[in-house]
């Protein structure tokens, strides 16, 4: 998603979850860079009410740190 306007990762970042979801994938991590923030909060966001979504969290250091988000599916 780095690169990425707030509007157009939205867009990418559903169709991601939607097919890791159809693929029966347990975790995932979403690449959404540093910059200025705005892209990582709006993910959180949108993952706080995703009917698929158990838990996520940000990377850790050797994942890619505050550069990603770790997320967990519901099986």
């Amino acid at each position: 998603m780095i690169g990425l306007r707030v509007d157009e990762g939205l867009a990418e970042l559903e169709r991601f979850i939607d097919r890791a979801g159809v693929n029966g994938l347990s975790i995932v991590t979403i690449i959404h860079g540093l910059g200025t923030g705005a892209l990582k909060a709006a993910v959180t966001e949108y993952l706080k009410n995703h009917p698929l979504i158990a838990a996520f969290r940000p990377g850790e250091p050797a994942e890619g740190g505050a550069g990603v988000t770790v997320v967990e599916l519901k099986k």
